[in-house]
């Protein structure tokens, strides 16, 4: 092992589990299992064995892997049994993973308080369940909860915990600050301490919450201190404020600092690939400002800005986006200038640059729009792009709305059955052809979209292949309660494998929703080259 090699610990499935709202099921953790092991961690916590269904299944039946290495958690036997016979520590035993992480106390004022043990007591359940694991397991871990706490309360009793384990075989001993009020500056004093005295540091790992927002901070400290191994979350995600966020760090340890961290650089590029579907598998809308992977990480709003990123990016951007499968993003907006304008028309194809006059005429559109209606076409390219087209005034409408209605509607049969309808109705025209179409749909967007699509298709056979593929809801003013103005982004695709999105804004979710299903078919025709 060389000295700068830098050990990931992945905790998500485990510690990350704890978030609110986080429910994963087991082919959720096979999943995401999946996923580490391709980015090439070395070692993934896959729950707790013994202490819920998913995971006694999880354990049971693991994946195999190529790269990583499986880990079970779990806690320290309970005072006056040994290992052997505690049903605590038996699922851990029985669990097909290679390795075993025991959480315990560190803490005097834990052990005295919440276990109601005495130190010594403490200190033999430690000692037991890590010379236990160690004979059975490729590796036993201790976590030592609360330790920087404790440090600071009693230095002598925290070492001696980490000594308790050490003694007995433990691979890895790890300083966790689990309360996550600990700051970097206490973290490298502390760490070098245990590193100096007790663990050596390819022995040592560190474990940090972000309570103080410090996670990642402090884990950069630690590892300065000599510290080789790094418990986190993809994503941050943890009990509270969450846990320190590897998507961070593996980019931040592979790109800005000499330690090997065990991850290949031309892998950074999964980083924002498994940052997005892990919160797409969680229903999660996902940090759009999380550092490296957030979609807006490499936004640059202001024309300064963009002007500047046209001429080289390092102007504004401290790593390339696409390093870690991330892309450079050009928001348009009443704050935008010309380069941003342009720039985001050549990213979408449009196939030449505008004039000083059309780009003047758009900013001012942009401006009057998002202060009359609160219109942003942020993350909506193919309404911007039609927007464009209209202030220029080279699109004609393929279509002309005269009304519609959706009815949205719970009864009870005389089953007794609740029976959820939803009916949309559209009148429009088509080249001077009036047409009234009428649909049923799972909710009122999918009645109104299969109700436009059914009075158009007679027209236009291009839209036969049209899908809705995902619906966003943003509510804009939330002092307004029902009456807020509603922003709704629609995302398409067709059999030519584009895919597309639009937006609509209202004070009414139903006209926000047809406004962005417009853009969407009028886009696809525009696309298609319907005359």
């Amino acid at each position: 092992m060389t000295d700068n090699r830098i050990y990931l610990f992945d905790t998500t499935l485990r510690d990350g589990a704890q978030t609110q709202g986080v429910d994963f099921s087991v082919e959720d953790k096979r999943r995401v299992i999946e996923l580490l092991d391709d980015l090439g961690l070395d070692y993934i916590e896959a729950g707790w064995p013994g202490a819920n269904p998913v995971d006694d299944q999880l354990f049971a039946d693991p994946p195999v892997l190529k790269h990583s290495e499986l880990v079970a958690f779990g806690m320290t036997k309970r005072a006056g049994r040994s290992a052997e016979n505690d049903p605590v520590v038996a699922p851990l035993m029985a669990a097909k993973a290679p390795h075993c992480c025991f959480v315990g106390k560190s803490w005097d004022f834990h052990v005295t308080d919440a276990l109601g043990v005495s130190l010594d007591d403490n200190l033999e359940m430690i000692g037991g369940t890590i010379a236990h694991a160690a004979q059975h397991k490729s590796s036993a871990m201790y976590d030592a909860e609360h330790f920087f706490d404790g440090y600071k309360a009693n230095r002598d009793f925290a070492i001696s915990c980490l000594r308790a384990a050490l003694d007995n075989g433990a691979r890895w001993v790890v300083l966790c600050d689990t309360n996550g009020g600990t700051l970097p500056h206490e973290v490298a004093e502390i760490v070098a301490d245990v590193v100096a005295n007790v663990v050596p540091g390819e022995k040592l790992g560190v474990h940090f919450h972000n309570d103080t927002d410090n996670a990642v901070a402090n884990s950069l400290a630690a590892i300065r201190a000599g510290a080789r191994q790094i418990q986190g979350t993809i994503n941050g995600l943890g009990e509270r404020c969450g846990n320190a966020s590897l998507t961070s760090l593996i980019p931040t340890l592979a790109m800005k600092t000499d330690f090997d961290c065990g991850i290949a650089q031309a892998d950074l590029v999964k980083l924002t690939r498994i940052s997005d579907a892990l919160d797409k598998m969680l229903g999660l809308p996902g940090n759009r400002h999380r550092p490296y992977t957030g979609a807006n990480a490499f936004a640059h709003k202001g024309g300064l800005h963009a002007s500047a990123i046209l001429k080289d990016p390092t102007t504004y951007e401290h790593v390339a986006p696409e390093l870690i499968g991330n892309r450079r993003k050009v928001p348009v907006s009443s704050q935008s200038g010309r380069a941003n304008i342009n720039f985001v028309l050549d990213q979408i194809g449009f196939g030449r640059a505008l004039s000083q006059d059309e780009s003047g005429r758009v900013l001012q559109g942009l401006k009057e729009l998002e202060e009359s209606s609160r219109l942003s076409f942020d993350g909506a390219d193919a309404s911007f792009e039609l927007f464009v087209h209209r202030v220029i005034g080279d699109l004609k409408p393929f279509f002309t709305i005269d009304r519609f209605r959706v009815i949205d509607e719970r009864r009870f049969n005389a089953a007794g059955q609740q029976v959820v309808e939803a009916i949309g109705m559209v009148q429009l025209s088509v080249g001077g052809v009036d047409a009234m179409e009428a649909s049923s749909g799972d909710g009122p967007v999918d009645a109104l979209s299969r109700a436009l699509n059914k009075a158009l298709v007679g027209a236009y056979p291009q839209l036969e292949d049209m899908r809705l593929t995902d619906y966003t809801v943003r509510i804009i003013d939330s002092d307004k309660a029902t009456a807020a103005t509603t922003r709704v982004l629609l995302e398409s695709s067709d059999s030519q494998g584009r895919v597309w999105t639009s937006v609509g804004v209202s004070e009414n979710i139903i006209d926000a929703s047809f406004k962005a299903l417009e853009d969407a078919i009028t886009w696809k025709l525009m696309k298609d080259g319907v005359a």
